[in-house]
């Protein structure tokens, strides 16, 4: 099947399964976000590794849709942390009910996300809530870490990779892993899983931070040098930090440290340019790529299906240079 195959199967399954009901003022804001877009990547990735693992993909169908509504419930909890107006160019949910709402309706999305995973068998159901319960808490410590980092200049470029590990790449890897655990193939064909989705979301994020800067407006889909103007220490910043002489460091640190400028973002990625920041991000997003296709070479499933696995990695990274 194809990935807008897997996509269409998953919607169609998501609209069935989270319905209007009373409270209305609890469950709106639920069915809202869900429907309001997104890559859908997560839990795809689940629906597709069950298959690629010779099981029927509609049964990862369940534990797609917990990953779906964890994942849109970090999100609602993440945009009241930063106060964020928009989110897919839409309202966020605390903005277009009120903040109460977002934290509550958050709180049932998590909680729906638990329920999600009561039809699977008892054996496979708890190595999913296993894996859920460590994922979820790990995705809450890399907020935290991100919220620390705000506010320290002393930020390494390990402890910013461990942060986007937390934040971000889990959940990629867990989704792929889930799919394996239902397929129900070897621990070690489960690991090998996880690891090639951990790698594929690190550089995944890389790719954002790279994106964020030097990306192309239209295609990106948000305003370049937010990171910039929010002060945000992404990977670029970090870099220029370890790698520039003195006086540039110094530059960036005061730009990073005063009132935003209108002349800031271009001040900001000249500096990255000139110490040949974008290049060294581009090794580094290639590098966990090459990471990730390299843990294809310990799994069980035929070439071809590896091929279908390497592809979807390029074409998540297609949006890259």
């Amino acid at each position: 099947m194809s990935i807008e195959v897997y996509k269409e199967d998953f919607l169609t399954y998501l609209n069935k399964k989270v319905v209007l009901k009373e409270p209305k003022n609890l469950y709106a804001p639920i069915q809202y976000i869900l429907q309001i877009g997104g890559k859908r990547l997560r839990p795809i990735l689940a629906i597709m590794t069950c298959d690629l693992f010779g099981e029927n993909p509609q049964k990862a169908f369940d534990a797609a849709l917990a990953i779906e509504v964890f994942h849109n419930f970090t999100l609602v909890h993440d945009d009241i942390m930063d106060s964020a107006p928009i989110r897919r160019g839409k309202e966020t949910v605390h903005k277009k009910w009120d903040v109460n709402t977002g934290i509550l309706s958050g709180d049932a999305m998590m909680i729906m996300a638990y329920q999600c995973f009561e039809n699977y068998e008892p054996i496979i159901y708890k190595k999913l809530l296993k894996l859920f319960s460590q994922t979820a808490l790990e995705v809450c410590e890399g907020q935290q870490l991100d919220v620390d980092f705000e506010i320290r200049n002393d930020v390494t470029i390990l402890e910013y990779l461990k942060m986007i590990t937390y934040k971000t790449s889990v959940l990629v890897a867990a989704s792929m892993k889930m799919g394996a655990i239902i397929a129900n193939v070897k621990e070690s064909e489960a690991d090998s899983i996880y690891d090639f989705g951990l790698n594929l979301g690190i550089a995944f994020q890389l790719q954002d931070d790279f994106l964020d800067t030097f990306g192309d407006e239209t295609t990106f889909g948000k305003k370049i040098g937010g990171d910039i103007i929010e002060n945000k220490k992404t990977f670029l910043y970090l870099k220029a930090i370890e790698v520039c002489e003195t006086k540039d460091r110094e530059s960036l640190l005061k730009l990073y440290n005063s009132e935003n400028s209108k002349d800031k973002v271009s001040e900001v990625t000249n500096l990255f340019e000139r110490n040949k920041i974008p290049a060294i991000t581009i090794s580094e997003i290639e590098a966990y790529t090459n990471k990730a296709f390299k843990v294809l070479d310990e799994l069980s499933i035929s070439e071809k299906k590896k091929v279908v696995l390497k592809n979807f990695g390029l074409s998540l990274m297609k949006r890259t240079i």
